[in-house]
Order: C-alpha cells, then sequence, then structure tokens
C-alpha cells in the first residue's frame, strides 16, 4: 500500500483480507455475569495465579462457562470456539484463545473442585437472589440421572483437597441406559421464575429419598431462615424426610404414593360415593373447542399415619387420561390373549403343556399392565384316540393303547367391578402436607413442579450437561458447577425477558420460524436470533483498515431493549486478531 501525492491512500485489491470475530449472544451473557459479579467471585475463590500459567484458571472458567451457555463445545474445541469470537467479550487478551487446550481447562476444573465450591454456590445464588429480586417463599426439587461414558475404574470417594467427589455408579436411569456409569444431580428451584437456586451432584447409585433431609438443611443454611414451602415429588413423603422438615420449623407439599396404606384407603372411600367435592379451578381446555378442565378438591377424614393432613385432587382431564390408559391396556390384553388362542389350535403351537400356556398368558397380562382387570382362564379338553400296540390286521388277540390329545384354550373375562371400582378415583391424587392454606393455594403451589421438568430438559438437552467423559470425577464435579451456572444464566434471561413483556403488555413475540408468535420465549430461541452477529474487519497487507460492527434487525433490537442490554455493545465491540484472514 502506498500514499500518492494527492493525500489517498493507494490500495491493492489482491492484497485485501476480510476477517470475521463472532459476537452473538455474548453481550447478553455477560450481562448477566456482570450483574452476578460472578467473574471477580471465581476469583476470590480460586488460588493465586500461577505466573507459569500464560492464562488465569479464572479466565478460563469464565470462557468454559459462557460456551456452556451459548453451545456447548468439547473441551479440545474451547480453543478454537473463543479464536472465532471477539476475545474482548469473553474477557481474554491478546493471543490467549490459543491456550485454552483441554490439558488447561481441565487443570483449571481441578482447582475449582478443590476450592470451596460450597460456599462458592451460596454466595453465586445469594447474589442472584437479591440482584434479580427472586421471591424464595416456595422451592421445588428433583434429581435427575447424568449419564457417562466411560469406566472410571479409579474413580472413588477419597477427598481431594478435603472434599470428596461422588461417585459414578449404577443405578435406577431416567435416561433408560442402566449399561452406562451414572451420577444423579440433585436440583432446587424458585418458584418465581423456576430460578436455579441450588445443586449439587451424589453418588450414581443414591435413592431419592435419601437427598432430602441434607437437600433442606442446606437451604435452610443459605437463606438463613426455614419459613418457604418445600415441594418435591413422592420420594418426599417418608416418616423421617416430613418430620425433618416439621420439627425445623419448615413446611412441605408432597405426592402421597401409592404405596401408602392411605391411599388405597382414600380410593376406598372415593368408591363408596361419599365424597363432597369443591371446585377449586377452572381453566380452558388444550383443544378449542373442548371442555373446561376443572379441578376439584376434598379433605381426607383422616390424616397420614405421621399425622400430616391429607388434601385429595380430582382433575377432569386426568381423569379422561386415566379412564383411557385403562381401556387400552384392557383392550391390548384381550387382544394379546386372542391371538394366543388362536395360535393354540394350530399344530405348529410350541406350547404342549398347561403349565406353558399359563406362563404364556401371565407373560400378556403383566407385559399390558391389565392384571387388576382382565382375568384369564386355561381351559383344557381332552380326547382319547385308541390305537394297536403293534402293526397288522387286528384280530381278537389285539392289544390297543390310548392316546390323550389335549387341546388347550385361553378364556378372557373383564372384572366389571374392579374397574368400576377404579374408575371411581379416575384423576385422583393426593396431597400429603404441613400447610394450612386452602386447597386451591396447595395445587396453585404444586403446579410450579412441571417447570422444574423442563429446567432439566434445558439442562440435559439444551446445555447438553449429558452424557459426560473427562478424565475423573472430581473434574466431572466442578464441570456440573459450571453447567449450573449456564443454567442460571438462561433462567435468569427467560425470566427478565417474559417479566419485561409483561410489564409492556406484550403478550407474544414474533420469535419463531416465519413470524411466528412466541409467548413465553426461552434464553435458547433469543441465542438463535442472535448468534449471527458479528464485526468484519478490513485488512490491507495485515494491516487494520477499518472495522464494521454487526447491524441489528428491529427483532433484535426490541430483545435487547426488552432485556435492557445496551445496543452500543454491539457497536463497541472491541476487534481482536482471533480472527482467520
Amino acid at each position: 500500500m502506498t500514499q500518492p501525492q494527492s493525500g489517498r491512500i493507494q490500495v491493492d485489491p489482491a492484497a485485501l483480507r476480510v476477517g470475521s470475530s463472532a459476537i452473538g449472544a455474548l453481550p447478553v451473557v455477560n450481562a448477566v455475569l456482570a450483574r452476578l459479579g460472578f467473574d471477580e467471585l471465581v476469583a476470590s475463590y480460586l488460588p493465586e495465579p500461577d505466573p507459569r500459567c500464560r492464562i488465569t484458571s479464572t479466565k478460563a472458567i469464565g470462557v468454559l462457562v459462557r460456551n456452556l451457555a451459548l453451545g456447548r463445545q468439547p473441551l479440545y474445541g474451547l480453543s478454537a470456539w473463543a479464536g472465532g469470537c471477539d476475545a474482548a467479550l469473553l474477557g481474554l487478551c491478546d493471543g490467549e484463545a490459543r491456550l485454552l487446550n483441554d490439558d488447561r481447562v481441565g487443570r483449571a476444573l481441578d482447582e475449582l473442585f478443590s476450592s470451596d465450591r460450597a460456599s462458592l454456590l451460596t454466595a453465586l445464588s445469594l447474589r442472584a437472589i437479591r440482584r434479580f429480586g427472586i421471591e424464595v417463599s416456595e422451592l421445588h426439587n428433583d434429581s435427575t440421572s447424568i449419564t457417562l461414558y466411560g469406566a472410571y475404574r479409579d474413580a472413588t470417594a477419597a477427598p481431594r483437597g478435603g472434599v470428596a467427589p461422588p461417585v459414578p455408579e449404577r443405578g435406577f436411569s431416567k435416561d433408560h441406559r442402566g449399561d452406562l456409569l451414572q451420577l444423579v444431580e440433585i436440583l432446587t428451584v424458585s418458584a418465581d421464575g423456576a430460578i436455579p437456586i441450588a445443586h449439587r451432584l451424589a453418588d450414581g447409585s443414591t435413592e431419592d429419598s435419601t437427598t432430602h433431609i441434607c437437600t433442606w438443611d442446606q437451604l435452610v443454611a443459605m437463606l438463613g431462615t426455614a419459613a418457604f414451602c418445600y415441594v418435591a415429588d413422592s420420594k418426599l413423603a417418608t416418616r423421617d424426610n416430613m418430620d425433618h422438615i416439621a420439627q425445623g420449623g419448615g413446611r412441605f407439599l408432597t405426592i402421597l404414593p401409592k404405596t401408602r396404606k392411605e391411599d388405597a384407603t382414600g380410593r376406598a372411600w372415593i368408591a363408596s360415593g361419599a365424597v363432597a367435592w369443591e371446585e377449586i379451578a377452572r381453566r380452558p381446555g388444550k383443544r378449542k373447542d373442548g371442555p373446561d378442565e376443572v379441578y376439584c378438591a376434598a379433605e381426607a377424614p383422616s390424616c397420614s399415619a405421621e399425622g400430616y393432613r391429607i388434601v385429595w385432587i380430582r382433575s377432569s382431564d386426568k381423569r379422561g387420561h386415566d379412564g383411557a390408559a385403562r381401556t387400552d391396556r384392557i383392550e391390548r390384553a384381550r387382544v394379546a390373549l386372542g391371538e394366543l388362542n388362536e395360535s393354540l389350535g394350530s399344530k405348529r403351537s410350541r406350547l404342549r403343556t398347561q403349565a406353558a400356556v399359563e406362563e404364556a398368558v401371565a407373560a400378556i397380562v403383566k407385559e399390558t399392565g391389565a392384571g387388576r382387570w382382565v382375568r384369564a382362564t386355561v381351559g383344557d379338553t381332552i380326547d382319547y384316540e385308541h390305537r394297536q400296540e403293534r402293526r397288522g390286521r387286528p384280530g381278537k388277540d389285539t392289544r390297543y393303547r390310548r392316546i390323550e390329545h389335549h387341546r388347550f384354550s385361553v378364556s378372557v373375562a373383564i372384572d366389571a367391578e374392579a374397574v368400576a371400582y377404579d374408575a371411581a378415583s379416575d384423576g385422583c391424587f393426593p396431597f400429603v402436607t404441613n400447610e394450612t392454606v386452602p386447597p386451591a393455594e396447595l395445587l396453585r403451589i404444586y403446579k410450579v413442579q412441571p417447570h422444574l421438568e423442563r429446567r432439566h430438559a434445558t439442562f440435559k438437552g439444551v446445555i447438553e450437561a449429558a452424557p459426560l467423559t473427562l478424565k475423573s470425577n472430581a473434574r466431572i464435579d466442578a464441570l456440573a458447577f459450571c453447567l449450573y451456572v449456564a443454567l442460571l444464566v438462561h433462567a435468569l434471561i427467560e425470566r427478565d425477558l417474559r417479566r419485561a413483556m409483561a410489564a409492556g403488555g406484550i403478550a407474544s413475540l414474533p420469535l419463531y420460524p416465519e413470524d411466528r408468535a412466541c409467548a413465553t420465549p426461552t434464553a435458547a430461541r433469543v441465542f438463535e436470533l442472535l448468534e449471527p452477529l458479528c464485526s468484519t474487519a478490513i485488512f490491507h497487507a495485515g494491516e487494520l483498515l477499518a472495522v464494521s460492527p454487526p447491524t441489528l434487525d428491529p427483532l433484535q433490537r426490541r430483545i435487547l431493549t426488552l432485556l435492557k442490554v445496551p445496543h452500543r455493545a454491539y457497536r463497541s465491540a472491541s476487534w481482536t486478531p482471533g480472527y482467520s484472514r
């Protein structure tokens, strides 16, 4: 490039190069992490940086969390991902992206594991509660399995740095992967926006009912009070769990398991017809012209064995599902048993004994789950045939032997009395609680529980927490903390966006393809819309000539405005040599 006497720069077109630096949703994620003070908080809990390391563990953890939130890459791909982004938005200096190899990030995870992560998690959660104004009067808890790839033969519970890592084991797999080792992720969220409040990893064989006392104690210690309602599924309904919470001054709400005697007693009470149901809630049906979904409630005439209140709820929608499911099971059993009966008349049938036929019948009834209503009887009709003992023309001294021919059949009957008895309690489920609020409030509280299931779906699906494969279970435990932070970022973005929409009277945003309306936008969809944004740089002979910031379309501007992310975050994004020329 030369400069002529006229003062203009003479550009050689052959020496021009164009590079791009991804920005995407990094400013949105950074805005949430900045409000949490995440980077400074992590730095205060990690050891002093080793001067021999060219990139600190704090920066490595910061890049990892941002990557997990925006689109998880394997640790060996983290450097390439960071190299394509605006380094300043990742908190990196010139050339540091190249240092993010899997070994360096793995050692950063080791340091994070050995730090006081319990206090770090508490500090992070309290900051989220205070700085985002999260209401914590209702907390919902549930667990899920995290499947692992690898044998982990050296994984033990031996403490490292005073901290014992969870042990990968085989257990009840909620992913239906009993062939893989797993860990159990225990997550607690608030009713206000389903914001993650606490999490921990447990051994893979941990049984859910054994986790609640420890979890509740940790929540009380973190919040400094027991004045919240603790909500969980039926595994909470044990004497030890409920008594511990009640005696500690806490409140709980859960579902009474069907294995409890009180459940059978309550269904007999409902079948007797003596229940005075009271309507407590009504909402439009799922189909446009369908009937309303109606909820009714009735106080049980007696308490649980532990002395806690039982409230029965009946859902009209669930009532229809329960009846249809029972009818389907009965029909599948009837058809399968009919096919078995027809096959018994064939000479090709391999069932030659009554015991074999009865075993086949039992297998069908068990597989269809219709044993309570279907009665199948195996019949045996014997035909006799006489044959000569020896060949030849029969005479007066001919001896005969009698041969028995068994013809088996299966007759099916439906126990109408059992069907009617069960149909009476279709759509019914019992709450057990020490709350004194009306049944309508109990229902409202418990209806938040499915939001926790969606957080698990985000954790394992969108953020891709499972399956995992790392060098050690200690690193997996540390990575789980980073995944939790990424989930927290998703939840806070969704809460802020939806609250801003409600405050502005915005019913929906055109976030779906073909500008279709979205009433409850997710962080993942917001990230998809912002992902194409990048800055472009023009070089001449290796020298930077100009940087062009991304152009925001009206929808992107609207989303950023609702999230209170300044548009200048995209205009002022600095150019760093992480591009490809």
